[in-house]
């Protein structure tokens, strides 16, 4: 099992009809945020993916930030 995390404007009409479309499939079930717990496994990998994503930015930005420092 995976868990997909959505993000989508409640406002915005056509987001609410493809998600329903997309749960209507079958393939996908909503859970609530309260029943959702993740794993420490999860937990980590999220930290090591956010560092790695940090530190990438930091080496491609270093030349860009320099010029204005």
């Amino acid at each position: 099992m995976c868990t997909i995390t959505l993000e989508y404007n409640k406002g915005n009409a056509l987001a609410r009809r493809k998600l329903a479309a997309l749960l209507a499939t079958g393939l996908f079930s909503k859970v609530g945020e309260e029943d959702y717990k993740p794993t420490p496994k999860e937990i980590q990998a999220h930290r090591e993916l956010r560092d790695a994503v940090i530190e990438h930015s930091r080496k491609s930005m270093s030349h860009v930030i320099a010029r204005y420092v």
